[in-house]
């Protein structure tokens, strides 16, 4: 056989390889078995030297190749098709997470609120002491501001610089004051009476001026935190419910769908 025969011989090889991966990829016993007769008849010519071996690059040309071409083209919008849907699950799974780390933020957010009226409730009561005793000792708990520092970004409801204003305003006469606290009496008095127990109610935000809400337990008495003033004030909670301020609304809250 001439270089030319040994040549066309080689490229059917060629030819004959690609359908076997063809068939292994699509799993099809059509395609399989016509990569079975196509090495049938490669192995025909291959065996006798006196075919015309021409007539064996014509059968790949009209067929094999052509049934290559069509397959190869399948193959790549399959995998077009499969990149799509691995893409949507990764979409999803992001989704999903997002959601889970949401709803764990949001219990985490309900569970701190329990801490944190602790922690204020603690503080008031050692104001009354440090008041009445009329010492400089600081009276509020350890880190007692950094509750609003990691949720007012995303659970305190945003209201206007209006209504922090005209929630913060008191008579001087009306309170008592040291170094690090300014409380209205009655407030202080109140509490006493309640024996310092109230709950968080909600937080609200205006620009970067933040305010505290919390209700006297077994009661209908608010009073509101401000804590870069450390100011404790009465608070007639009708203010907040006309302005529409929605009690813990936030946006983690709205994905975690509660």
């Amino acid at each position: 056989m001439d270089d030319a025969g040994k040549a066309i011989l080689n490229e059917s090889n060629r030819i004959i390889s690609k359908l076997q991966l063809l068939s292994v990829f699509f799993g099809d016993d059509i395609i399989y078995k016509i990569y079975l007769r196509s090495q049938v008849i490669h192995q025909l010519f291959a065996d006798n030297p006196e075919l015309d071996i021409n007539k064996l690059q014509l059968f790949h040309l009209q067929y094999s190749q052509s049934l290559i071409d069509l397959l190869v083209k399948i193959k790549k919008n399959n995998e077009k098709s499969i990149l799509i849907l691995l893409d949507e699950i990764q979409l999803n799974k992001d989704l999903i997470a997002k959601i889970r780390e949401s709803v764990l933020t949001f219990e985490q957010y309900r569970l701190d609120q329990q801490r944190q009226a602790l922690k204020i409730n603690t503080s008031l009561r050692k104001l009354f002491q440090v008041l009445s005793d009329d010492t400089t000792e600081y009276p509020f708990a350890k880190n007692v501001n950094a509750f609003s520092e990691r949720y007012s970004p995303d659970f305190y409801a945003e209201v206007s610089p209006g209504l922090i204003t005209e929630l913060e305003q008191y008579t001087p006469a009306d309170v008592y004051k040291n170094a690090y606290a300014v409380i209205q009496r009655k407030l202080m008095g109140v509490l006493c009476k309640y024996d310092f127990r109230s709950s968080f109610v909600c937080g609200l935000k205006a620009g970067d001026r933040i305010a505290e809400v919390y209700r006297l337990n077994d009661t209908d008495r608010y009073f509101v935190y401000f804590p870069a003033k450390g100011l404790f004030l009465f608070c007639d909670i009708t203010k907040i419910d006309q302005r529409g301020v929605p009690v813990e609304l936030s946006k983690k809250k709205h994905l975690s769908g509660n």
